[in-house]
């Protein structure tokens, strides 16, 4: 609490010395324009970059925030369109593995699409997805190895969080069927138990992390990872009512880890790969980065979070992400595919980064007057 305190003071200094924002639509949007169209003009290819990974899901959706923006303010449609033809090649299924979590994130998307243009076809896969794990829930447990497949049929890694339950509450808002709030908060809060450390407010990556600790004898608490879970939060409270009896458990734990994460940003702007030992990783990290900003900047949209607080860092994150975006639009400094902190360099990319790119600057665009 102390040290969130000085923060607040150090933030409302600094927001005095540079306003309180510097931010601008024009350059918000040109630069989401560059980094989207360099991504679609450079499809990610090899077989985690399938149209129906959770790679592309996450691509995805900040695609579709981006595709709403555009069309609303530009009447493009082009996009929407986008998603159209990648949705229609693959019949609107979701991934093969019947219980993975990273097997049903695309379904966030084609629910948005089905609630946009109610084509049921947008909707029977991932109903029929939804309605088979909730009628015939896994045996397995948190705690298997990983070695053993079973191990994944849960929400056993802080990942599955961001891609599985915002599709679950989805389901409920679009069928009004209590069944599907009830599994999203029997699994989101049995992995919450089991993965999150009170004493330091973050999620472990999964059990493997537990008794690790990085080169300065912290605890491993991976970047991306809790990104992840921010940004699984912020789908999950723009989905949920007000109204919604289970919505403050989302909403409380939403706001813990913002003041939690809002202390180890990295001078730079960035959230680094590692959260607790950044001088181990001191390169620029944009998958975490975009994660945390969106989901620092939907909190402040929202009213959940002090603009005062939080302004200052999310300025400071915007600023970082540009940084990392080339010319042409290819965004840099982005972790590959991983589940632990590792080095990154300015030429790696992923489609996941530039997803969250995305889902930032939709937030950051909405903020700006």
């Amino acid at each position: 609490m102390k040290r969130l305190i000085i923060y607040s003071i150090l933030s409302i200094a600094a927001i005095y010395a540079y306003g309180q924002s510097n931010f601008s639509k024009t350059d918000i949007k040109s630069i989401m324009k560059r980094v989207a169209d360099w991504q679609i003009a450079n499809p990610a290819k090899g077989h985690e970059h399938d149209d129906l990974n959770w790679t592309h899901a996450a691509l995805y959706m900040g695609m579709i925030d981006w595709a709403e923006l555009t069309e609303k303010e530009d009447g493009d449609s082009s996009y929407y369109e986008w998603l159209m033809k990648i949705g229609r090649r693959n019949a609107w299924q979701v991934g093969k593995y019947m219980y993975h979590a990273d097997h049903i994130a695309v379904g966030q998307v084609f629910l948005d699409m089905y609630q946009k243009y109610h084509d049921r076809n947008m909707l029977l896969p991932t109903l029929a997805r939804t309605e088979f794990v909730i009628n015939h829930p896994s045996a397995s447990t948190l705690e298997l190895d990983y070695r053993n497949m079973s191990s994944l049929e849960r929400w056993s890694w802080c990942d599955a969080l961001f891609m599985a339950p915002p599709v679950y509450a989805k389901m409920y808002m679009l069928t009004n069927d209590w069944k599907y709030i009830e599994f999203m908060n029997r699994e989101y809060k049995a992995t919450y138990d089991y993965l999150f450390d009170k004493e330091e407010k973050l999620f472990y990556r999964d059990h493997r992390y537990f008794k690790q600790k990085e080169a300065n004898g912290t605890k491993v608490f991976w970047g991306r990872g809790n990104g992840w879970v921010l940004g699984g939060l912020c789908e999950i409270l723009q989905t949920l009512p007000h109204s919604n009896m289970h919505r403050q458990f989302y909403q409380d734990l939403f706001i813990t880890l913002s003041e939690r994460i809002i202390q180890l940003q990295g001078k730079d702007g960035y959230w680094h790969a590692s959260l607790l030992d950044p001088d181990s990783y001191p390169s620029p990290e944009t998958s975490a980065t975009g994660f945390i900003v969106y989901a620092l900047a939907y909190g402040v949209n929202e009213g959940l979070l002090d603009k005062t607080t939080f302004m200052p860092a999310i300025e400071k994150g915007w600023k970082a992400l540009v940084k990392a975006v080339e010319k042409d639009g290819k965004l840099g400094y982005v972790q590959p595919i991983g589940a632990d902190p590792k080095k990154v360099t300015r030429e790696m990319t992923e489609v996941y980064g530039v997803g969250a790119f995305l889902l930032a600057g939709n937030q950051i665009y909405e903020m700006v007057e």
